[in-house]
């Protein structure tokens, strides 16, 4: 089992920046994916960035350009840069034991809310 955690959301204007982080708990070393995810109200959720262990990270095309996803250990991290009013959602940190781009994660997190003004 595989808990995670996210911090780091908020209110931000648009052009500005935030840093999300997201620490796993439990069977770390399980973990082979991590990545985020966010879900904006009357849409579905999308997977915004992923690593997949051994492999280049991987980005929506909507935010390519503007987010970095990192890993260190058991924390994944997401600095998102030049933030537009939709990138407004709630975010999500996910892991998988597979090495595996899925829309359906195995564990996630309880989500964080970013919101950007215009």
């Amino acid at each position: 089992q595989v808990q995670l955690m996210e911090s780091g959301g908020g209110l931000v204007q648009a052009g500005g920046s935030l840093r999300l982080s997201c620490t796993a708990s439990g069977s770390i070393a399980s973990i082979n994916t991590m990545g985020w995810y966010r879900q904006a109200p009357g849409n579905q959720r999308e997977m915004v960035a992923v690593i997949i262990n051994g492999s280049s990270p991987l980005y929506a095309g909507s935010v390519r350009g503007r987010f970095t996803v990192s890993r260190v250990d058991a924390n994944l991290y997401l600095q998102m840069n030049s933030l537009k009013p939709e990138d407004t959602a709630i975010y999500y940190c996910a892991a998988d034991d597979r090495r595996v781009l899925t829309p359906t994660p195995r564990s996630w997190g309880q989500g964080t809310q970013v919101t950007v003004s215009s």
